[in-house]
């Protein structure tokens, strides 16, 4: 397996340089959270998914699955680190299951990246809408069940896809670019970094 293509790939023990990193995109997703980009007309979105696919390119799998999973931990334990607050009642909310979502993509952009032979924009943006791919689709079938079993509001699916096209799925695919851009411009100097 190509160990060359995440500048913090992991292994059996964690050091002090991939502890810093994930340490650095916990903290990232959850100032993502409240960084909130204004769209006229619309709402707004937040940057997380950018830095929950970021931590897969950057830190690979088994790192960017302990990094977003140490977030989403956080959270549910209490902490304010979701846009809403946090608490474990946060997983009766219908936007729960893009949190979920955010573990299993970092891990599977992680795992994508970390076959990448050179590190460039078209080699990110592959596992970048994946990761989109894969949140959305967690994300959605959370929100359907939550609404539609719990909550006792029939909702169908494609009014669920539907409310995100203005915005949300726009929004993250120009994420899905940005990400692609900054890891490839990200990897060298990242990778010459030491603790």
């Amino acid at each position: 397996m190509n160990t060359k293509n995440t500048v913090a790939f992991p292994k059996r023990k964690i050091n002090t340089r991939q502890l810093v990193l994930c340490s650095l995109f916990t903290a990232l997703t959850a100032a993502g959270a409240f960084i909130q980009i204004p769209v006229p007309l619309l709402d707004y979105f937040t940057l997380q998914f950018l830095f929950v696919t970021l931590s897969g390119m950057i830190l690979g799998s088994r790192l960017a699955a302990i990094s977003i999973g140490t977030y989403v931990l956080m959270g549910l334990i209490g902490l304010p680190v979701f846009a809403a607050g946090g608490g474990i009642q946060y997983i009766f909310r219908p936007s729960f299951g893009y949190l979920m979502g955010f573990i299993l993509t970092a891990f599977v952009v992680g795992l994508l990246c970390e076959n990448i032979k050179v590190p460039a924009f078209k080699s990110y943006l592959p596992p970048a809408f994946m990761g989109m791919l894969i949140t959305y689709t967690v994300g959605f079938s959370y929100k359907y069940l939550l609404l539609n079993f719990y909550m006792h509001e029939p909702t169908a699916v494609w009014t669920i896809i539907a409310a995100s096209l203005p915005l949300d799925i726009p929004g993250d695919a120009f994420l899905c670019i940005l990400a692609a851009l900054l890891a490839a411009r990200l990897y060298k100097p990242l990778s010459r970094l030491e603790f």
